[in-house]
């Protein structure tokens, strides 16, 4: 048995939990939607880790990181921003006005430090700051790439001096291709699973439940 500290309280659980799955084993209730255990969206498991040794606090996803002795774990609030980037990709008008369009939505996408605090701060290791400024430059194909295993935990947002919401301009920048572009061939197969319903939540999934 694994023994940390989750939110100032001590628990037990198996070596080869996750800290999601270890707060679940140690009697605590998901009050939050979890994607990955069929509860909701990815993402909103993020959390403020430090391991046993290491002075460095460090970002992370509870659902996918495993259980250390020693560790330390925080969650980290949802939050809204007082603002909302509004727009309608129904009224993005023609290909030739992508930098305009970047420019008018995401103002603040141009004045990025280069400090990299956006890229610390992502749990899945993504070239966040490379990713906004392909998207600024243009360069729409490959800023989508950047933000492909984006999971939308707004790490990068709370980073960012210049408040520039990294994952949404990354969102915005997929959705811009998707509209320019034919819509990829599993992706309408995908949809029209979703609305026969024939997509369902397999809760007996490896993982889908904290282990006994």
């Amino acid at each position: 048995m694994i023994r940390l500290s989750i939110e100032g309280r001590q628990v037990e659980a198996p070596a080869n939990c996750s800290i999601l799955q270890a707060f679940v084993h140690g009697g605590e209730t998901l009050v939050e939607g979890v994607g990955c255990m069929g509860q909701g969206v990815c993402g909103s498991c993020r959390v403020m880790v430090r391991r046993s040794g290491d002075p460095e606090v460090r970002t992370a996803l509870a659902c996918e990181t495993l259980v250390e002795d020693g560790m330390q774990v925080a969650f980290v609030d949802y939050f809204t921003e007082p603002q909302r980037h509004v727009y309608r990709t129904d009224d993005l008008g023609d290909s030739w006005d992508v930098l305009g369009t970047i420019s008018e939505v995401f103002p603040e996408a141009s004045h990025c430090r280069h400090c990299s605090g956006c890229d610390r701060a992502c749990p899945k290791g993504l070239e966040v700051q490379r990713g906004v400024n392909l998207a600024v430059e243009g360069e729409l194909a490959r800023s989508s790439r950047v933000f492909d295993e984006c999971v939308m935990c707004n790490l990068c947002t709370l980073a960012c001096p210049e408040h520039i919401r990294p994952n949404h301009l990354g969102l915005f920048v997929r959705r811009m291709i998707a509209a320019y572009s034919l819509r990829p061939a599993n992706l309408m197969r995908r949809l029209q699973q979703i609305e026969r319903g024939d997509m369902t939540i397999d809760f007996d999934a490896p993982g889908a439940r904290a282990p006994r």
